[in-house]
């Protein structure tokens, strides 16, 4: 087997057992936000009661998610688990920007009741065009115009259009 067809293998393996990951997690947070539709308090109105409906979605997303975990174990060779960590790893080191925008994102949602929308998206928004253009004066304006558009234009719009008033902050 030459070199780049082995590497292919790896990273089809590796690909494989990030999604098995992945169905293993949606598992995990569909079966909680299944026991967590038992706190929604019951409705005069509704027999089976108001957490019904969410049960209903997240049971079938669990078995959903039950299934993809079954075909995933079928796809994965069995030598590839002792691979695991390291190709998991070259599969999470060739996407590292997917890793990057979802810390800024889980940065900016975590920034919100702080800062308020148009503060947290900004910094959101402009923070990841500087991490992923290039930095050149015209283009960093560019960031900067399109970042105020998409935050503080956006708030505008949901409160003076809408009627709808973004979290504000403690600033």
């Amino acid at each position: 087997m030459s070199e780049s067809s082995h590497n292919e293998e790896h990273a089809k393996e590796a690909g494989e057992i990030a999604r098995l990951l992945s169905y293993v997690v949606l598992l995990l947070a569909s079966v909680d936000l299944f026991l967590s539709a038992n706190a929604i308090p019951p409705s005069r109105f509704e027999r089976l009661g108001a957490g019904a409906f969410p049960k209903i979605v997240f049971a079938n997303i669990a078995l959903v998610a039950i299934i993809a975990i079954v075909d995933a174990l079928r796809k994965i060779p069995r030598d590839a688990y002792g691979r695991f960590f390291t190709a998991t790893a070259d599969w999470a080191r060739r996407r590292y920007l997917v890793f990057i925008c979802l810390a800024a994102l889980a940065a900016c949602l975590i920034a919100i009741p702080r800062l308020g929308f148009s503060i947290a998206s900004f910094l959101f928004i402009f923070g990841l065009e500087l991490g992923l253009m290039p930095r050149r004066p015209v283009s960093i304006f560019t960031a900067l115009v399109v970042a105020a558009i998409f935050s503080f234009g956006l708030n505008w719009l949901f409160a003076e259009v809408f009627n709808v008033y973004l979290p504000r902050g403690v600033l």
